[in-house]
């Protein structure tokens, strides 16, 4: 097996589940001994070994229990009276949901997208940030985000959002907002919201409804006006309100 960092890097990176599953006691006779790693993955498959037989056989099906509730949990097995193994011993095995990086997409790096790609990184989010304006690219360190020097419309279009994609749109007017909101609504997402003040969401939502643009469902599953609601007033303020309405969804994800 190689490096276990190593693996485990690539799938945070990967945008696919997995799962870490690590030995840690046995007692008596086991099939290997405290320590012994594997990696499960979302389709059943595994990297390692931590002994093959019923046991491996139960930890995968407890490790896709794992990487579906994305909580990591202990388990015990009796290897002669639970699992029919000849070898009997005991064995406990920690098993850790290995997830990728939620991925965070941007429209519009004026001040509040600016604060929103400083705050985010720390709380597991991968950012791509998306602009029409020529230079900003240079005000970001592209060694840790990516950004997309294109329309927001072709940007809306082109990228191919997941149910782990969370989307938030503050481009500089009115009229870029509504258009990739409308474009947004209709892909998969873990999270979409718009900015805007209520009398601007409600005429959008009005609008959209009355020229069929996007049906009632849709409407209900953004968020708008953007964020927790609390007297946020600087661009710095609205960026944590937005940036904790996404820590509440994605972990309610988990949940």
């Amino acid at each position: 097996m190689k490096n276990i960092l190593l693996s485990i890097k690539e799938i945070i990176n990967s945008g696919k589940k997995a799962a870490l599953c690590i030995i840690i006691e046995t007692k008596g006779s086991s099939p290997r001994k405290t320590g012994s790693k594997m990696i499960v993955f979302e389709d059943g498959s595994q990297e390692g070994t931590i002994g093959g037989g019923s046991l491996e056989l139960k930890v995968i099906d407890d490790a896709l229990e794992v990487i579906t509730k994305g909580i990591p949990a202990k388990f015990s097995y009796e290897l002669d009276d639970d699992l029919s193994m000849n070898c009997g011993g005991d064995a406990e095995v920690y098993i850790e949901p290995v997830l990728p990086q939620q991925q965070l997409f941007i429209f519009g790096s004026g001040h509040i997208g600016k604060a929103l790609v400083r705050y985010a990184p720390d709380f597991g989010f991968a950012i791509t940030i998306i602009d029409n304006r020529e230079g900003l690219d240079k005000e970001f360190d592209q060694n840790k985000i990516r950004f997309l020097n294109i329309e927001y419309i072709e940007a809306a279009k082109e990228i191919e959002f997941t149910e782990q994609s969370f989307i938030v749109i503050v481009t500089p007017k009115h009229a870029y907002d509504e258009d990739v909101l409308a474009i947004c609504a209709k892909k998969q997402f873990a999270y979409l919201g718009m900015i805007g003040s209520k009398n601007k969401v409600a005429l959008a939502r009005k609008r959209m409804l009355s020229e069929n643009i996007l049906t009632e469902e849709e409407l209900d599953k953004v968020d708008m006006p953007i964020g927790i609601k609390f007297n946020a007033q600087t661009p710095e303020e609205i960026a944590i309100s937005i940036l904790a309405k996404l820590i509440d969804r994605k972990n309610r994800k988990n949940l």
